[in-house]
């Protein structure tokens, strides 16, 4: 299997996909026990056929199966893991610590809290299953392109799975199921490296729920991250430590790990979204000892990129926003990265989108036709780019 691109500029989604309204009944139906696995399996396969084929067709450099399996990019875990319950966010609320806040929360935001699911530890967790490991059996018979596979991080994960009402019985804190999430991705890891996954990527978009969140409420519904028990500095601190422990001694050959930090997918709406530069993130990246960030940029809540010119790993910049409608021109995008060629080389530079195409099943940011175009005008920005830095 093919190895991550080398050269600059590569292109890559960060990767779920939209997925087409047969999938979405089915994963529905599935869960509801009214279709069996074998049927399911097949309309699966026919929806990453579709998926690869768009990003191959848009010409972009590594591929994702666009988690066409998933029914999102976090609780999708609760069927491969022992003592893990999928749970409703209406069911959870009896259970949340602050249910009023919660619930207000939910109603700005404009999320439905029947419709959106959650893990969560409701006894000792492991792996029953790989987490990834049929997506990238399948994927590998589609594709001579590299390939890569988006996990949900160890603080992400601990965050969402902990609720303490329903978990304290095998695990009495967040730290000591932290340990089992952290030993669990390491062992789904390892595994990925040995199918030759081009690029492992840890989802940790909590990061900036942690630091940004007050200037809409105390608490969000970022991605289904239920608690948090530190002040900001403590926490980030505590978030950082864990990715560590999952990636120590994985880094530095040829499949990357790298971690993936954005603002919310939930909405289309920008101003339902958090919002703030990265300058007090940056001391928290630069101690993640991973190969790659793949950072949300495209946007004006992100703010400048001058910011990421001190960060020692390689850099994906999001350069088109999966939310929007409107293509972002090839043009545009070239103007933005050349900011970066200044202090980073671009052997340190890819292209991403700030997020993924569909990140809930239901609730996708845009159709596969505007996906596709997005992907289009950043392999075309790359093309650009190369052919000026060759």
């Amino acid at each position: 299997m093919p190895r991550v691109a080398r050269a600059p500029f590569f292109c890559a989604p960060v990767g779920s996909w939209p997925r087409p309204p047969a999938l979405v009944r089915a994963l529905r139906e599935r869960r509801q026990g009214r279709m069996d696995d074998e049927t399911f399996g097949r309309l699966a396969d026919e929806a990453v056929r579709a998926a690869v084929a768009a990003q191959e067709a848009a010409g972009i450099d590594v591929v994702t199966d666009g988690e066409q399996r998933r029914d999102n990019f976090l609780a999708f875990v609760a069927e491969k893991l022992d003592g893990v319950a999928m749970m409703t966010v209406a069911e959870l609320l009896p259970h949340l610590e602050d249910k009023a806040a919660f619930e207000e929360v939910l109603g700005t935001l404009d999320v439905p809290a029947f419709a959106l699911t959650n893990p969560v530890a409701t006894g000792p967790i492991r792996r029953r299953k790989p987490l990834a490991g049929d997506e990238v059996a399948y994927l590998g018979t589609l594709t001579q392109r590299p390939i890569k596979v988006a996990l949900p991080g160890p603080y992400l994960l601990t965050r969402a799975m902990w609720v303490e009402a329903l978990s304290r019985h095998a695990y009495p804190d967040r730290e000591s199921l932290a340990e089992d999430v952290v030993r669990i991705l390491r062992e789904e890891i390892a595994e990925l490296k040995a199918r030759g996954v081009a690029i492992v990527q840890l989802d940790e978009p909590v990061f900036t729920e942690v630091v940004f969140t007050q200037r809409h409420a105390h608490r969000t519904f970022m991605c289904g991250a239920l608690t948090q028990r530190m002040e900001a500095e403590q926490e980030l601190a505590w978030a950082v430590d864990l990715v560590n422990r999952t990636v120590s001694g994985l880094t530095g050959d040829d499949t990357w790990l790298a971690v993936h930090i954005c603002r919310g997918n939930w909405s289309t709406q920008e101003d339902l979204l958090l919002s703030g530069a990265w300058d007090p993130l940056v001391p928290y990246l630069e101690a993640l000892a991973v190969d790659q960030l793949v950072l949300e940029c495209a946007t004006e809540r992100a703010g400048s990129l001058e910011t990421l010119k001190a960060l020692p790993q390689h850099l994906g910049i999001g350069v088109v926003n999966p939310r929007t409608p409107q293509v972002e021109r090839p043009e545009s995008i070239v103007e933005r990265i050349a900011r970066l060629t200044d202090a980073v080389p671009p052997e340190r530079i890819a292209l991403n989108p700030d997020c993924g195409f569909g990140t809930f099943a239901q609730r996708p940011m845009n159709g596969p036709e505007v996906a596709q175009a997005k992907l289009a005008a950043m392999a075309a920005a790359r093309d650009t780019l190369r052919a000026r830095w060759a």
